[in-house]
Formats: structure tokens, sequence, C-alpha cells
């Protein structure tokens, strides 16, 4: 029988053997006669894997300091020969999509909606109003993502970026209680940090990745609550909504590289805003997320949620590639997001 404490993740769980072999190490480019300087150029700025090398652009790897046109062609030559870059059969990429995994949201109504849970791999967009429970779902994604699944899933460590400094740690602790886990390994187990502008966001995607890296196979999620909220302040007016943009669609999509590249699940949270053209269409609702449509073609699984009565929240598939649009019922209670009581 394992104790409460045993079931939040370990470091060297076996689950970790079989991630490793997901991704090819960066150093192994020296086999292919890349310096170790020119790997250690690309690591500084969050290119640890092969994979990597290709998700980046020739030019973006030029603009890396000490990278000459020449060296990156040789990197590109070199991470062609060790990858299949080519096409494959549906077959075959149905065989890679069985390393995905779902995270329980801590209701099964709403794991139900979502076909399992939050998938890795994926972005998963969480959008609405204040109060109907974004924050609080994140919350609970940062210990049931470290408690072991179904199919097989071990459960892992989470990184939480935090734009709008509502990140409790006694939140965690409450959750830890329903679930009968360790405070102290719940705790250890969520990598915090605080982003204070849209550059800073940024940055801290290079060391996410270097971490995700160094403990392969060991971290399963990681959260940004709220992806927008700094680009909000940062950017403002019609003047600089195009460099806004251009710097969000870079952002999602080193989030998307990310997640692809260590099979990790990426949740973020979005804000709405209230919509000037949605009374000559005779909306139901006159508000939408923000981001445009950078953001909601970059979001793998969108789910917009309001508020029902008391602390039952209703959420509902916005946009999916396979889930149907549908709605679940849950509640948010002292443990978390948990099933609605009819």
């Amino acid at each position: 029988m394992k104790t409460a404490e045993d079931q939040v993740v370990d470091d060297d769980t076996g689950f970790q053997d079989e991630e490793e072999s997901f991704f090819q190490d960066i150093d192994l480019l020296q086999k292919h006669g890349i310096n170790m300087a020119d790997i250690k150029k690309m690591k500084s700025v969050g290119i640890c894997t092969v994979k990597g090398i290709q998700m980046t652009t020739r030019k973006a790897l030029c603009n890396i300091k000490g990278l000459s046109e020449a060296k990156v062609e040789k990197i590109k030559e070199a991470a062609g020969k060790m990858l299949h870059v080519g096409f494959q059969t549906a077959f075959e990429y149905s065989t890679k999509r069985k390393q995905v995994f779902h995270i329980t949201t801590g209701s099964q109504e709403f794991d139900k909606l979502l076909g399992g849970g939050v998938e890795s791999m994926a972005i998963t967009e969480a959008f609405g109003e204040f109060r109907t429970g974004k924050t609080q779902l994140s919350h609970t994604l940062c210990v049931t993502a470290q408690l072991p699944g179904e199919e097989a899933y071990s459960g892992g460590k989470v990184i939480f970026i935090d734009t709008e400094h509502t990140f409790r740690p006694d939140r965690l602790r409450d959750i830890a209680d329903r679930f009968n886990v360790d405070h102290g390994a719940v705790l250890d187990n969520v990598l915090y940090a605080r982003a204070y502008t849209s550059e800073h966001q940024m940055e801290l995607l290079d060391f996410v990745a270097a971490k995700f890296h160094e403990e392969g196979g060991v971290f399963k999620l990681l959260i940004i609550d709220s992806i927008m909220a700094l680009f909000r302040v940062d950017f403002s007016g019609r003047g600089e909504l195009a460099e806004r943009q251009q710097k969000l669609a870079q952002m999602l999509s080193r989030l998307q590289k990310i997640s692809e590249e260590y099979n990790v699940a990426v949740f973020i949270t979005n804000q709405m805003t209230a919509d000037p053209g949605a009374g000559m269409t005779f909306q139901a609702d006159p508000k939408k997320p923000i981001g445009g449509h950078i953001l909601a073609h970059a979001s793998t699984t969108r789910i917009s949620l309001r508020k029902g009565r008391a602390e039952m929240r209703i959420a509902k598939i916005f946009d999916s590639p396979d889930m149907p649009e549908n709605e679940a019922t849950f509640a948010i209670s002292a443990g978390g997001v948990t099933d609605a009581k009819e």
C-alpha cells in the first residue's frame, strides 16, 4: 500500500527512462563536428535538443552572438542528419501520439469534456471574466499533475509563471489535503516564477526549456496565469497593436514548440474584453477573449468559463481539433476544482 507521500512524484520515477528517449540532447552534435562552444551558445537561449534546432529558423540562429551563417548551415545540416525531417504516415504519427497523456482537472465532468483532462503536446487555454475559476483551476492542476493517473501516467513536476500575482502556496496546501498528499512534497514539486514584463515572460521560457531538458521527463506541466496581462500593460493603443501581436505570436510559437519537444502539457489562462462591434450583430455575449486571431489559432483547445449559481462554474469547449462543442458544470471548493453536487 502506497502512503500519501509516495503518491506524489519522485525525481527518479521509472517513467523517466522512457521519457529520456523522447528527445535527443544537443550535445550529440559534437559527433557531427559541431564544437562545444557553439553548443553552449545555443543552450544559453534555451535550444537544448536536436529537435529544438529544427524548430528554430536560420535567421534566429544567426542572431545568437557568435554564430555565423556558415556555422548555422553546418549546425542545421548536422541536425538534419540526426532527425527524420520528411513525411510520415498517419499510422506512424498515431504511434507517436500514444505518448500523449492527460492531467485531471479534479472534476470528472470537466475531464470528460476535455477527453480525459489537460492534454500534453498541446496548449490548453481557459478564458473567462474574473471569478470564473481560471486561477483556481491553475492551482488544482499544480497538485493533480503530481498524482499518478490513468494510462500509466506517473505524475510529474510543474512550472508556474505568474503574471498577475495570484499564486498562493497556501491554496496548494488545501488542495493537497483533499488528495491526502504531503504539503512539503507538493510545494517542492512546483517551480514558481513571477513575471513583471512581457519581455521577462519571454526570457523565462528560455529557463523553462533548459529546466525541462535538464530534468528530462520529470516536468509534466507548464502554467502561465495569465498569458496576456503583461502584453496589455506593455503595449497600449492601436499604434502598438501590430508589435504586440508579433511578440505574442513569437511567445506562443515558443510554447507550442516546448510542449511538443518535451511532451509536456501547457495550460494558459486569458482575460476578456468588451467587444465594441457585438451590438451590431446582436450577439448574446458582447465580450470576447483578448489576444485576437493570433492567440485563437495558437491554442490547441480553448475553454470558455462562466459563472453559475453559488460555487458552480460552467466550462464550454470553444475550439478544439478533436472534441465536440459541449458544456460541463463543475464547482470550486476548498479542495480546488471538483464535481458539482446536483
